[in-house]
C-alpha cells in the first residue's frame, strides 16, 4: 500500500486514476485548482479515509513541497489542456505548464520521489509518419502561431523532467498521451468525441471542423490509467519516455458518421471551416498514430477497449449527467 499524490486529480484522466488507485487500497491525495477539473468527479470518495483533496494550484511552491514530502509516488497530470483553452489563454497556459511543472519536479527532486509526467502527442507537431515512435523528430509551425505553444510547453516539461533524471538521478517517467477519451471528458475545451456524442444525443448538427479528413486514434481512459499505474511501479521504465494510445485510426468525418450510427441519431453532419471554429492561430495535423511497441514490450500493455466501447461509455455518462 502506497501514498500517491496526483496533481490535476479532479480532471478527466486524473479522476479515473484516483478511482483505480483507491480500488487497490492505496492512499491518494489530489491537488487541483478546479480550473478545468471537477470536484464532482471525486464525489464518491469524499468519505474514504484513504482519500484527501487539496484545493490548490501547482504554482504554489509551499503547498507542493508539503504534499510531495508526504507521498511515496507522484503523478503529475495538472496542465492547461485543450485547443480552445490554449488559444484563448496562451500566456496563462504556458505559465501553468512550464513553471508549474518546474515547481513539482523541484519538490520531487528535493524529497527524492519517483514521478510520472504526462506529456502529449502534441510534441510531435506536424510529423505525420505512419507510426510515431518516441525518438522521432518534432515538426512544428512558427512559434508565433499560438497553436504550437502547448506543444512547446510540454516539450520543455519533458526536458526538465529528463534533466532531473540525468543530472540528479531523480526517478522520472514520461508518457505521451494520444487522444485519451471516455466518461467525464468535457467537450468544452475542444475534445471531439464528447462534443460529437452530445450533439448526436440531442439530434443537433454534428460539427466537423475542417474537411474532416484528418485522422486520429482514440484510446479509452480505462486502458490509459491501467498503463500509468503499471509504469510508475516498473523500475526499468525510469528515465524513459513512452507513447500511450490506440493504433486504430479513423478520420474525423468517419468518426462523426460512426457516432451518429451507434447512437441512432438523426443529426446532420456539418463541415465548419477552421477560421469559424477557432480564434486565429490554429493549425491542424492530417494524422497522428502512435507506435506503442516500447510500452508493449516492457509491460505487455495493449488497449482492450474499442471505439464502440468509448462512444457508448461517453453517451451513458452524458445521459446520466442530464438526469442528475
Amino acid at each position: 500500500m502506497k501514498r500517491y499524490l496526483i496533481t490535476g486529480g479532479a480532471g478527466f484522466i486524473g479522476s479515473h486514476l484516483v478511482d483505480l488507485l483507491l480500488s487497490k487500497e492505496h492512499h491518494v491525495t489530489v491537488i487541483d485548482d478546479l480550473s478545468t477539473g471537477n470536484k464532482n468527479n471525486l464525489s464518491k470518495h469524499v468519505k474514504n479515509f484513504r482519500f484527501n483533496f487539496v484545493h490548490g494550484n501547482i504554482l504554489d511552491k509551499k503547498l507542493i513541497h508539503t504534499e510531495v514530502e508526504k507521498a511515496d509516488r507522484v503523478f503529475h497530470l495538472a496542465a492547461a489542456v485543450g485547443v480552445d483553452l490554449i488559444l484563448k489563454d496562451t500566456l496563462g497556459s504556458l505559465k501553468t505548464n512550464i513553471l508549474g511543472s518546474d515547481i513539482v519536479l523541484e519538490s520531487c527532486n528535493k524529497f527524492r520521489k519517483r514521478t510520472l509526467i504526462t506529456s502529449t502527442s502534441e510534441v510531435y507537431g506536424k510529423n505525420i509518419s505512419d507510426e510515431l515512435d518516441e525518438n522521432m523528430d518534432r515538426i512544428l509551425g512558427s512559434p508565433l502561431v499560438s497553436r504550437w505553444s502547448y506543444s512547446e510547453s510540454k516539450a520543455i516539461e519533458e526536458v526538465i523532467a529528463h534533466s532531473y533524471y540525468s543530472n540528479t538521478g531523480l526517478e522520472t517517467i514520461i508518457v505521451r498521451l494520444f487522444n485519451t477519451v471516455g466518461p467525464r471528458q468535457s467537450g468544452e475545451y475542444g475534445m471531439v468525441i464528447p462534443r460529437f456524442v452530445n450533439q448526436a444525443l440531442s439530434n443537433n448538427p454534428i460539427n466537423v471542423f475542417g474537411d474532416g479528413l484528418q485522422k486520429r486514434c482514440f484510446c479509452h481512459v480505462y486502458d490509459i490509467v491501467e498503463a500509468l499505474t503499471s509504469l510508475i511501479e516498473t523500475d526499468s521504465a525510469v528515465g524513459d519516455v513512452f507513447n500511450l494510445g490506440s493504433q486504430s485510426e479513423i478520420s474525423i468525418l468517419d468518426l462523426a458518421n460512426f457516432v451518429k450510427s451507434i447512437l441512432n441519431s438523426t443529426s446532420e453532419i456539418e463541415l465548419i471551416p477552421y477560421d469559424k471554429a477557432y480564434t486565429s492561430g490554429f493549425e491542424d495535423m492530417l494524422r497522428r498514430r502512435p507506435n506503442i511497441s516500447k510500452i508493449s514490450s516492457l509491460i505487455g500493455w495493449q488497449p482492450n477497449r474499442n471505439l464502440t466501447d468509448i462512444v457508448l461509455d461517453v453517451a451513458n455518462f452524458l445521459k446520466s449527467e442530464k438526469i442528475n
